[in-house]
């Protein structure tokens, strides 16, 4: 199955580069819907430029701050410079989202880039 995901540019662009390969949001009805070996097509807000992910594992977790815990920083998508803080989820997901629903790291590999 295919996915549609848009990302603000920061975020795509280090998908883009390879060096995020967690994604992070909430774990809603359509995010129970992934699985391993599905595939997410990840649009940029901004430029509308795509590209293809492969979903390689999925990591289930009751809050950000969990999640955050788990991984590297650098594989979230942060700079080795910048503070990691699972606060800046809640920009885009309400604490009471959070926990109403948990939260998941997807696990990605990119497979295409500059999808037309």
């Amino acid at each position: 199955m295919i996915f549609n995901m848009k990302l603000q540019p920061q975020p795509f662009e280090a998908i883009k580069s390879g060096r995020k390969d967690i994604e992070m949001r909430l774990y809603d009805e359509k995010r129970k819907q992934i699985k391993k070996k599905d595939l997410i097509e990840f649009t940029n807000l901004e430029s509308g430029e795509k590209t293809l992910c492969k979903v390689t594992d999925l990591h289930i977790f009751s809050s950000f701050k969990q999640l955050y815990a788990h991984f590297d920083k650098k594989r979230l998508g942060y700079h080795e410079n910048e503070t990691a803080k699972p606060s800046d989820m809640e920009k885009y997901y309400p604490k009471s989202e959070q926990a109403q629903f948990g939260v998941i790291g997807i696990e990605i590999k990119l497979i295409k880039l500059n999808l037309k």
